[in-house]
């Protein structure tokens, strides 16, 4: 009887970011040269439940790879070509036509830590690499038009000020942040319908609030950016535009423990995992 054949070396991919937003992909393989049109850098978006799965599909992305070097195969992902928010697992199709996950190599990407959009394009995309638990090669991305950047958060005793810039669309006099109770908890009630206005500072594409942590209920907070007040988008604030895939295991931040009419509380921001920005007030005992 023969033994099977020992599963295949894992092929590895180094990445580049580009200051444009861009990524390049290179494989440590070689491309057959009687198929040679037939290697590929497939990029699968992830689905997480039955309702992404609907036209789930069409969620590929399919990136000619060409030589580079010797042993090396090359594909690029420009900021023009549209990868819609979400996970994309990758792999690498050679000339036996099966896709091969992707594990990543050498990752570089300072320009993506420097990198502060124009805006002129209404939208700002994001696409940082990341390793998987399983040690597998995956593309975060984001695509948010508009989009309100949180630069930086400063912690007081009593509350939380933020400092952002927004891409994509202009800030207005009636520029003002709004703080969403999530659905559910106790701090919206059983409709969500929880909401607190903080005015903003908004000079040309940047602005500034301060939440004071005081007068809220304990539940998670959602915060926003109006940036023409009551006559224009809604935005959810986030961190994106850096080199990390991944911001709340990274990122924490201390609680403040504050007295509110609802009674002592501990309060604090925190990134979810969409690194959108978000607020949790926890009740502690009198």
């Amino acid at each position: 009887m023969t033994p099977p054949a020992p599963p295949a070396a894992p092929l590895r991919a180094d990445c580049i970011g580009d200051s444009a937003g861009g990524l390049t992909f290179d494989v440590a393989a070689r491309r057959n040269s009687r198929n040679a049109g037939a290697a590929l850098l497939v990029l699968r978006r992830r689905v997480l439940d039955a309702v992404d799965a609907v036209g789930a599909a069409a969620d590929t992305v399919s990136l000619p790879l060409a030589p580079a070097a010797e042993g090396r195969l090359r594909a690029a992902l420009p900021s023009s070509v549209s990868l819609p928010e979400g996970r994309w697992d990758a792999y690498a199709r050679l000339s036996d036509g099966r896709p091969r996950r992707l594990v990543p190599g050498v990752t570089d990407l300072r320009s993506l830590a420097e990198r502060t959009p124009s805006g002129l394009l209404g939208h700002v995309a994001v696409r940082i690499p990341y390793a998987t638990r399983q040690g597998n090669l995956t593309v975060r991305s984001w695509l948010r038009a508009p989009h309100a950047e949180a630069v930086d958060l400063r912690l007081a005793s009593g509350g939380l000020t933020v400092r952002g810039r927004v891409y994509g669309t202009p800030l207005g006099p009636g520029a003002d942040a709004e703080l969403r109770a999530r659905p559910g908890d106790a701090a919206g009630g059983a409709d969500g319908s929880g909401v607190r206005r903080v005015e903003v500072a908004a000079e040309r594409t940047e602005f500034a609030f301060t939440v004071p942590y005081d007068g809220l209920a304990p539940g998670h907070w959602d915060l926003w950016l109006r940036p023409a007040g009551d006559s224009g988008p809604v935005v959810r604030l986030a961190r994106l535009l850096d080199d990390v895939a991944d911001k709340s295991p990274v990122f924490t931040f201390p609680r403040a423990r504050v007295w509110t009419p609802y009674g002592p509380v501990e309060a604090g921001p925190y990134y979810t995992t969409d690194n959108d920005l978000s607020l949790a007030v926890a009740p502690l005992e009198a």
